[in-house]
């Protein structure tokens, strides 16, 4: 854009983005490339020591420390959203949590239900609140978090797995439900993401099946076809196109980031 003197001057980005999850792993790498690019940013999260250090790194980002399992956290979101920006454009269900590695008459009922209320719960409570803001943006984005587990069976991952699989049905229904207000709703769906999550999740397997970590992150790099794992550039990568007008037809998908998955049951090699 040029001025009347012919001096180009900045296009300012007005685009505002909610990211749930955001102060380490892939929310984190996802919230800075919006901020890279001039997006206003908000993020929450239910570390407030990974909060501040995020925003001791990003100070153009705003935050809001919330459990997103719990309704009356996500209301404070949404009220410090409204305050900093008064709009949403984007909305990024990354927040998620693990849960327990475990066969199913071993799995503990009480890591179940706390899996399924922050994975499952959690998206519904944020999506909820951000669709009449998405309304008035005219063109708004939904983007959840899944995984490939949501394509396939997984053992010993029953509640993620479950969390995962109802995070796809809800992309589905959300973009017929969203469709003719010109709101696009996907998942991406990424593998094992290298970083200190999945390390945590090979050494609980590692423990349940009597081998070494190595052994068993040898497996999943077997269980796709590139035999890798992906950096989580690689998933705000895949992000941050579904949300360019590059992506501006592509809604309901499930559009995965994986080197191509085979399957996650490898062990009965």
């Amino acid at each position: 854009m040029l001025d009347c003197l012919g001096m180009e001057t900045p296009v300012i980005n007005n685009t505002v983005v909610l990211i749930s999850g955001a102060a380490s792993g892939i929310g984190r790498r996802v919230a800075e490339r919006f901020l890279e690019q001039g997006d206003k940013v908000h993020v929450c999260d239910a570390s407030e020591d990974k909060l501040e250090e995020f925003l001791a790194a990003n100070p153009g980002a705003t935050a809001t420390s919330a459990d997103i399992g719990k309704r009356e956290d996500v209301d404070r979101v949404f009220a410090d959203l409204l305050a900093h920006y008064g709009r949403l454009d984007i909305l990024i269900n990354n927040a998620g949590v693990a849960g327990p590695s475990a066969a199913i008459e071993d799995c503990d009922e009480d890591e179940w239900d706390r899996c399924l209320q922050i994975n499952l719960s959690g998206t519904f409570y944020m999506t909820r609140r951000a669709v009449p803001l998405l309304r008035k943006a005219a063109s708004g984005i939904i983007i959840n978090i899944a995984s490939t587990a949501a394509l396939f069976g997984y053992p010993l991952r029953s509640p993620y797995v479950a969390s995962k699989w109802a995070q796809i049905g809800l992309t589905k229904t959300w973009a017929m439900e969203l469709g003719p207000d010109g709101i696009r709703v996907n998942a991406v769906c990424p593998t094992s993401v290298s970083g200190p999550r999945i390390e945590g999740v090979i050494e609980r397997e590692a423990q349940q099946r009597g081998l070494s970590t190595d052994e068993v992150r040898d497996v999943y790099r077997r269980q796709t076809s590139m035999r890798t794992f992906v950096s989580v550039d690689d998933v705000a990568d895949t992000v941050l196109f579904l949300t360019s007008d590059r992506a501006a037809k592509i809604s309901g998908q499930s559009i995965s980031v994986d080197g191509h998955t085979e399957g996650l049951s490898n062990w009965l090699d």
